[in-house]
Parts: structure tokens; C-alpha cells; sequence
């Protein structure tokens, strides 16, 4: 191997974060499985650990009057995981796909097979304009050099309104909301989930979970939630944010 290739192979391995983790009864449903909102904030705090560590965190987007908003995601799931289980979270930019910055997540279990796994597009938003926004030039080539390596080859899912089916209502509260002021990522998930009936859970779990964020929700708003299914086995969701008339979410969970 050639001094070249040997640094970059070192400087690729550098970009790859691995991070331990043991579920707690707080992370459980009441059947002691990990929740998928549970999952999905461990996959969120690995990849804020990795941003810091790459100086492209929060404090570092500060300085550019950005912040990171999770625009989509896509979970994966092989086998349930449980209290007290341990479990480590590996997790590396991946790509930048026009306004995405992509990562992607895998996660092992104490035996260190892959029990999960999931991909995700971030957006670089700007703190006046509330637009889109592109990295500096040192910042993005690091979301490149890692693109061959795929823990879903493929983009996060892209979902669609939900026209008809079951509809829910529930208005956003204090714990809600998150230090950006506006509902934190993994409550959409837990909204989806609250739309079965205790004995569904007790006899399902998820295999894969898609999110796509719309608009921001806040404080004290009323969100519509319409549920729909293709088979009895694929649901599909949309969030209206019925206070001011936006779409809030897409999401699709496949048992």
C-alpha cells in the first residue's frame, strides 16, 4: 500500500464512530423491547457525537448561522433488542445528494451482529432565513469520502400524503419540544406507534421505519395524524399541523 493510500485509508477509518450503549427500562415499551423512538434518539446522539467530533456540531454550524435539522430517515430492523441489552452504534458521513448530507448508522449487539440498521439525509438549515444552506468546502468534502460505503444502499425513502384512513388528534406539549423550539424528531415516531392498540403491539414490531420531516411543529399547535394501510402489514402516516395548516410528517412503518 502506498503512503497515499495508507493515509487516506486512516483518515477514512477516522471518520467512523462507534459508540457503546446499554438499553435501560426507560428505553422499553412495556414488553421490554426497545422502542423505535429509543432506537432512533441513539442513532440521533451517535450522530451528533460524530459531528462534534468531525467539528461539524452544533457549536461548530453555530459560527456559520446554520444548525442540523433531520430531514429524512430510514430504519432498518433484523431483530429486536431488549432491556439491559448492550448494543454499539457505528455511524459515518456518507454523501452530500444536492441539499442532503447523508449518514449512515449500523447496530451491533454484544455477539457483534448487526441487529439494525438505517440511513438518514440532513439538511444544513439557516438560522434567519430558515432555508437550506451549503457547508464550507472543508466541511462537505468530508461528507464524499466515505460514499462507497453503504450501511442501506440506497437514499433515505422519500413518502407521499396520505389521502383517507383513521385519523387522530393531539395537541404538542412542553416535553415535546426541543432547544431548537420546535417538537424533537423521535416524538413523531412515538405519535406513529400510539395509533395501535396495546394487543397489536404485544404481537408486532416494526422491521423498518421511514420519516420524512415536513415543517416544523411548536408549542401548543394541534396535529392531525391520518393512518392507512396497503396490506395489514404497511402503514402509512401524514401529520397536518392543523393550527397552521402545513404538513407536519410522512412516515411508513412495515411490521
Amino acid at each position: 500500500m502506498t503512503k497515499n493510500a495508507s493515509d487516506r485509508k486512516d483518515k477514512q477509518t477516522r471518520l467512523i464512530l462507534s459508540i457503546p450503549y446499554k438499553i435501560t427500562s426507560a428505553d422499553t415499551d412495556m414488553n421490554l423491547r426497545l422502542r423505535m423512538s429509543a432506537l432512533s434518539n441513539l442513532l440521533i446522539q451517535s450522530a451528533i457525537n460524530s459531528a462534534e467530533t468531525l467539528r461539524a456540531g452544533f457549536l461548530d454550524l453555530e459560527k456559520q448561522n446554520l444548525f442540523w435539522v433531520l430531514s429524512r430517515m430510514t430504519i432498518e430492523i433484523d431483530k429486536p433488542l431488549v432491556w439491559n441489552d448492550s448494543l454499539e452504534v457505528e455511524t459515518w458521513p456518507k454523501d452530500v445528494k444536492k441539499i442532503f448530507y447523508l449518514r449512515d448508522f449500523l447496530v451491533r449487539n454484544n455477539e457483534q451482529n448487526i441487529v439494525a440498521k438505517a440511513t438518514s439525509g440532513w439538511l444544513a438549515i439557516d438560522k434567519l432565513t430558515k432555508r437550506p444552506q451549503t457547508l464550507k468546502q472543508e466541511l462537505s468534502d468530508i461528507f464524499s469520502e466515505l460514499k462507497d460505503r453503504h450501511a442501506i444502499n440506497a437514499l433515505p425513502e422519500k413518502l407521499f400524503p396520505v389521502k383517507e384512513g383513521e385519523i387522530s388528534e393531539l395537541k404538542t406539549t412542553y416535553y415535546d419540544i426541543d432547544l431548537n423550539g420546535h417538537v424533537t424528531s423521535i416524538r413523531y415516531i412515538d405519535w406513529m406507534m400510539d395509533t395501535f392498540p396495546v394487543e397489536f403491539h404485544k404481537n408486532n414490531y416494526p422491521k423498518k421505519v421511514s420519516i420524512n420531516y415536513q415543517n416544523e411543529t411548536r408549542i401548543n399547535e394541534t396535529v392531525q395524524i391520518t393512518r392507512n394501510t396497503i396490506d395489514g402489514k404497511t402503514f402509512l402516516f401524514e401529520g397536518i399541523n392543523r393550527t397552521r395548516n402545513l404538513a407536519s410528517f410522512h412516515g411508513k412503518i412495515f411490521f
